[in-house]
């Protein structure tokens, strides 16, 4: 896998509370309408933690799906695959945690499911 920028994907808003070599804290708002595509990253650890609406997270490397509401949180290893939707029905604000260790943005072949409604 070879790192690359991240993609140009759609959010309703993003602002970076925290950036330290090696780790990073970003806010997200995402509609129901918007991902964050499929990605992994070499050496980061991504967590999650939600404030507002519902997150589903696809996983792969094991296959898994997690929803996670307001006050809760999930991690992902480095190297698993991951793709971030909104199952709606209104706006999805969370924060994403990222280290420790240089950040990197590594696509991971798309397909279904591309929006987080069922």
């Amino acid at each position: 896998m070879t790192p690359q920028s991240p993609p140009n994907y759609q959010v309703e808003f993003k602002a970076t509370h925290a950036s330290r070599p090696g780790f990073r804290i970003n806010e997200l708002r995402i509609s129901p309408s918007q991902n964050v595509p499929w990605h992994t990253h070499s050496v980061i650890q991504d967590t999650f933690y939600v404030l507002e609406g519902r997150l589903r997270i696809f996983l792969r490397e094991p296959e898994a799906t997690v929803e996670l509401g307001p006050s809760e949180t999930l991690s992902i290893p480095p190297g698993r695959p991951h793709l971030v939707t909104n199952p709606g029905p209104g706006s999805a604000t969370f924060l994403n945690l990222q280290g420790i260790g240089e950040y990197d943005f590594i696509p991971a072949p798309g397909g279904e499911p591309t929006s987080g409604r069922s």
